[in-house]
């Protein structure tokens, strides 16, 4: 179960480091996702930082287990605010997008439980 919860682990911080890192550098697709979606640009940075942040977390939680619980629960509420946004933008076919990221995330949490 060990192996599993660190594998699930690393899957879940590289995906979300991905999304954090995709959203800093400002690349062309989640640009025009992000103005599709009508999120502000203030926010942009803030929120590459919150996911750069979760994966960081989810790293520092195979050592030091409460940061790990703590950077997964923000990272599914992260994930679960952002299919919300895709919802109210009427988007309904990228709902999965953000719940994809946050598949992993939930994996960690309950394999680290369970461990």
């Amino acid at each position: 179960m060990h192996i599993a919860y660190v594998v699930v682990t690393l899957l879940a911080a590289l995906m979300a480091g991905f999304s954090g890192a995709v959203l800093l550098m400002r690349a062309d697709w989640i640009v025009k996702a992000l103005t599709d979606y009508s999120v502000p640009r203030s926010w942009w940075t803030l929120l590459g930082l919150a996911k750069a942040a979760g994966a960081v977390g989810l790293v520092a939680g195979l050592f030091v287990p409460v940061i790990g619980v703590l950077a997964g629960i923000g990272l599914v509420a992260y994930f679960l605010g952002a299919a919300v946004t895709v919802a109210r933008a009427r988007w309904y076919a990228h709902i999965p997008f953000p719940l994809v990221y946050a598949a992993p995330v939930v994996g960690a949490l309950i394999l680290g439980h369970a461990s």
